[in-house]
Order: structure tokens, then sequence, then C-alpha cells
């Protein structure tokens, strides 16, 4: 198991859930717990935390677009049990990012890599990316990269 501090309380929360009965709780994180598993063999190491933070990230996306299919297509209940899955996910997630302190570290980012175009944003995203992933959609960050740059 990983010394990393957000996958060993992953693992102590599976355990209470098994416990307690959660069984939302308990399949959510073992689905979470194979993801780290085929992490830490695709790296052959324990992935950090950041690498934990964009798996988790990853895994919160799918089960939101899948909750917003599932509504579309009228099936509530399996709608619901993503929904579920999703909130269970983002409590390891870091604090969401505010629009203001998102815009700040736009800025820095833009006035680190000097970009002045469009086509520098790779080079911002790349250097944003790191320090938000997890905290705000990627969507939402290129766009307002691209709103800042245009």
């Amino acid at each position: 198991m990983s010394d990393n501090e957000l996958a060993r309380r992953l693992a102590e929360d599976q355990k209470a859930a098994l416990k307690a009965g959660d069984k939302i709780r308990v399949a959510t994180l073992r689905l979470v717990s194979s993801e780290l598993t085929n992490k830490r063999i695709e790296l052959g190491r324990d992935p950090e935390e950041d690498e934990i933070i964009a798996i988790l990230s990853k895994g919160q996306k799918q089960r939101r677009e899948a909750e917003e299919q599932y509504r579309e297509a009228g099936r509530e209940e399996l709608a619901d049990k993503e929904a579920a899955e999703a909130v269970i996910i983002g409590e390891y997630l870091p604090e969401p990012l505010d629009d203001a302190s998102l815009a700040q570290l736009i800025d820095a980012a833009i006035s680190e890599t000097g970009a002045e175009t469009l086509r520098d944003m790779g080079a911002v995203m790349g250097r944003l990316m790191p320090e938000v992933r997890g905290r705000v959609d990627g969507s939402v960050v290129s766009a307002r990269v691209k709103e800042r740059l245009g």
C-alpha cells in the first residue's frame, strides 16, 4: 500500500464503510481502489497524491456525465446512483477554487509563461493544470484562459 495520506484515507474509509454496511460507499471506494491498483501497475510504483487526485477527478467527471445521460433517458434511479458516487468521490478531492482564486492563478500562469496570444495557451495550461487539477474542471480552466488570451 502507498505511504500517501490520501491513499491511506481511502483504504481506511473503505474498511469503515464495509463495517457500517454502506453499500454505495463500499462499491464506490472499491472502484476507486481498483483504479489506483491499475495505476500502480501501470507506473510500477505507488501513485503520487497529484496522480491520485487526477484519478479521482476523472472518476467524478465520468459519474457526472453518466448521471446527465441517465437523466436524459429518464432513468432516475441510475442517475441518483451516479450522483451519489460523484458526491462520495468529491469528498476526497481538494476544496474547489472560487472564480477569484482561479483568475489569480490564471494571471500568474500567464505572466510566468510570458503568454500573449492563443498560441501560448498550451504553455499556460501546462503550467496551470497541475495546480488546479481536482479543484476546477479542465474545460472551465481552458475557457477562462482562452477568454483571457483572446
